[in-house]
């Protein structure tokens, strides 16, 4: 750390010497122009950012299928806005590994195509985006799917299981939109400036986020069991139907907590939701329980699906804990 002292020049105007070291390794001469960000009681001083865009450049010939679909997916959310993927010859498997990429996620789109490389851009203004929609988008989709997913189970309806395991991909698509957004305002300054979000309040949303892309998962995980389950026990339909709105009842508390500006009113909720976690854990153990007498592969099936809404809760609780952490005093 370096310090300078404040002096002022013109009688009005405050000038600070910025360190030597530093100014030659980020190239700034006499003359140059810095950009300055302010930050609650903080100011960053950076080089002027520029407008153009990043680009980043990768050899994909051992690369094909998941792990091709993986690699574009990283660059993404490592925040290059132009991905170019060159090859002697990119063939058809790697171009359709390609566009599975780029449909599951936001703003991505191919924009140039040859025989030995593929160009990739992000075409979504960055200072429309909001973290704060994209969250409150992935609670309503992923909640909605649980809810469905039970539905299927207790209704023996594959139809709406199938539904549910579709969706899953718009809540992937809404978190690796999130990731890059969070991993952006680490970045750079202009980033967070132009998001309208501190960075610890982005983390916030960051870390929940996650929560709710593993609620999600579950949510398709439970589907996938309803296709295999057949009828369901009236008495074991009950049951789930309860232990779910147990389950969703505290991640909806939890992210109302998260998503309030009241501190006190968010930490009320959050720590009610907590509360509800332990009492989450005596309804899983009653209908594990109920379901411990019926046939052995339908038994194991339920037993997965219980397992799946105990989880739901406990990453209710993890959203809580966030929320709580949000709420609370910072230091000076």
């Amino acid at each position: 750390m370096e310090t300078r002292k404040v002096q002022v020049t013109g009688g009005s105007t405050f000038t600070v010497s910025i360190p030597k070291d530093w100014a030659t390794e980020n190239g700034i001469e006499a003359g140059e122009r810095l950009a300055f960000y302010p930050q609650d009681d903080s100011l960053v001083v950076t080089p002027r950012d520029s407008d153009e865009k990043s680009e980043g450049t990768l050899d994909i010939t051992d690369l094909y299928g998941e792990s091709l679909t993986r690699t574009v997916m990283t660059m993404y959310v490592s925040g290059f806005d132009v991905i170019v993927l060159e090859s002697g010859r990119v063939d058809a498997e790697q171009r359709q590994a390609i566009r599975t990429a780029t449909q599951s996620l936001v703003g991505l789109e191919v924009i140039e195509e040859t025989g030995n490389r593929v160009v990739i851009q992000d075409l979504l203004d960055s200072s429309e985006l909001s973290v704060h929609n994209a969250v409150t988008r992935m609670r309503l989709i992923a909640l909605s799917m649980l809810e469905d997913a039970v539905t299927a189970v207790c209704e023996n309806d594959d139809s709406l299981a199938d539904d549910v395991i579709e969706r899953d991909d718009d809540v992937d698509r809404l978190w690796f939109m999130v990731s890059r957004i969070f991993r952006a305002t680490l970045r750079t300054p202009k980033a967070a400036e132009e998001l309208g979000v501190p960075r610890e309040v982005c983390f916030d949303y960051h870390s929940s986020a996650r929560q709710l892309e593993r609620i999600a998962d579950h949510a398709a995980k439970t589907a996938q069991h309803a296709r295999q389950l057949g009828e369901v026990p009236e008495e074991v339909a009950e049951s789930l139907r309860a232990l779910h709105d147990d389950a969703a009842e505290i991640v909806n508390t939890a992210m109302d907590a998260l998503l309030l500006d009241d501190s006190a009113q968010a930490t009320t909720l959050a720590n009610e939701a907590r509360e509800h976690v332990r009492e989450i854990d005596q309804h899983t153990r009653a209908v594990d329980d109920r379901i411990r007498d019926l046939d052995a592969q339908q038994a194991q099936l339920l037993g997965l699906i219980v397992d799946s809404l105990s989880r739901t809760g406990d990453y209710g609780g993890n959203i809580a804990e966030t929320a709580l952490q949000k709420a609370a005093p910072r230091p000076e």
